[in-house]
């Protein structure tokens, strides 16, 4: 559903879910989706080739049997709060900010802000243009990306263009993707001459482009030159999620009431947080902006495939798919944004949950145009396949970095990104290889 008159060049929550209501109203599918309904379980009948499925509802439980079953619960959307001595304790309003309190004014508090991933650098603007008092805890510095048009609205000769000239949008939406669908991913690649540590970069692209950001970084705090050690990031570019940004990080840290402390927190008491300065610092209000459980794929939702096995404990904290669509001993169960899925610095994830969909539709067309009741993905196409991915992973800055992501599981395995090309990805998602598949009958 293509629209052209976005009002900003990034647009806010609210224009992308009036997007999403207009979306389900046009197509006419609102009748069928299950409002306040929670999955808890999906399971494999092998006599039926079936699925079962456990819901949760508020007029109580149900159950649902199908012959597929798409999950898109997606990856960044059960929130990681920290393991921190003491958390629970903490007497005053403590959330994640994915699960923001909007029954808490923050006007005039004493805030502690725990992160500066994406969704703290976003928050911690608006928090401290409020509060009396912020006090910023870091683990580890970001790479930040210059967007100056970030919170802009559309110019209006942009906008007339749009409306008056006909199939301008469309080159415009197609000149924005050719020049990010690949993005910057050639200087994330592992050059294996390069002679410099692989901490500090890994190419002479990459090394260009860390020497661009320090500099934007070092102009950003010129007139703060106290912050500029602790913002700097000592890791390769590429190794963590960068995050846009329009000058507000820097102005938002210069405030005379925002402390930036990068002091590793040892506890959380009743009164607020000691770091590893030994000092007592007492807040009103902690906000978490400590990102989510980006490698728990599926959970807290059981999944039960072919012969009683769980996925879950088929992955072992290691979630692998073909395609990232679809796993062994799973028939007809088909993931959307699910393992190695996530991209990084080229393009949309909207892309790629286009590519998923078209995929999906195939399998589910080939189901019905040859009568078979279900297909299951081959155990030696999928190992071959992420063999292929690990390869790939292991050859970019996310995979040679040892610095800390929500890219990698326990286990240090690159279990979210995609390492290759926009194309690549569309490529392989056109058709189905029926002899892919074991196909049930």
């Amino acid at each position: 559903m293509q629209k052209h008159d976005w009002p900003q060049f990034h647009s806010a929550q609210g224009d992308l879910l009036k997007y999403f209501n207009d979306c389900v109203d046009l197509f006419e599918i609102r009748d069928n989706i299950r409002f306040g309904t929670e999955v808890d379980s999906v399971v494999w009948e092998d006599t039926s080739n079936t699925w079962t499925l456990d819901l949760r509802t508020a007029s109580g439980d149900q159950t649902l049997k199908v012959n597929a079953v798409v999950s898109a619960v997606g990856q960044l959307n059960r929130p990681q709060l920290p393991a921190i001595e003491g958390r629970e304790s903490f007497a005053g309003p403590a959330w994640h900010s994915a699960r923001w309190n909007h029954d808490v004014d923050l006007t005039g508090k004493r805030v502690g802000v725990i992160g500066t991933g994406c969704s703290a650098m976003q928050l911690i603007p608006h928090v401290a243009a409020v509060a009396a008092e912020v006090t910023v805890f870091q683990r580890t510095p970001n790479w930040l990306m210059p967007r100056p048009q970030y919170t802009m609205d559309l110019p209006d000769n942009l906008m007339w263009l749009f409306t008056h000239v006909p199939h301008f949008h469309n080159w415009f939406r197609l000149r924005l993707f050719w020049r990010s669908h690949e993005g910057l991913l050639p200087r994330l690649k592992v050059d294996p001459d390069w002679p410099e540590p692989h901490e500090i970069s890994i190419s002479a692209g990459n090394d260009e482009l860390r020497a661009m950001l320090t500099a934007y970084l070092k102009a950003e705090f010129a007139d703060a030159p106290d912050l500029q050690d602790q913002v700097i990031p000592q890791y390769t570019m590429g190794a963590k999620r960068f995050v846009i940004d329009n000058g507000e990080w820097a102005r938002a840290l210069k405030q005379d009431h925002v402390e930036l402390c990068t002091d590793a927190i040892e506890r959380i008491d009743e009164t607020g947080v000691i770091a590893g300065d030994g000092q007592q610092r007492e807040f009103d209000v902690l906000i978490y902006g400590t990102g989510f459980q980006a490698s728990s794929f599926l959970t807290p939702m059981k999944v039960v495939g072919r012969d009683g096995l769980d996925l879950h404990d088929a992955w072992d904290g290691n979630a692998r798919a073909y395609l990232g669509i679809v796993s062994p001993s799973f028939p007809n169960f088909f993931y959307m944004y699910g393992p190695n899925t996530n991209i990084v610095i080229n393009g949309s994830i909207i892309y790629f949950s286009e590519c998923e969909t078209h995929y999906i539709t195939q399998c589910v067309r080939h189901l019905l145009e040859t009568g078979a009741a279900a297909l299951d993905v081959r155990q030696e196409i999928h190992d071959l396949y992420n063999d292929w991915i690990d390869e790939g992973n292991r050859k970019m800055a996310w995979g040679i970095s040892s610095v800390s992501s929500w890219y990698k599981t326990n286990g240090g395995r690159v279990a979210q990104n995609w390492p290759y090309s926009l194309l690549e990805y569309w490529d392989q998602t056109r058709d189905i290889q029926p002899d892919d598949y074991e196909v049930l009958s």
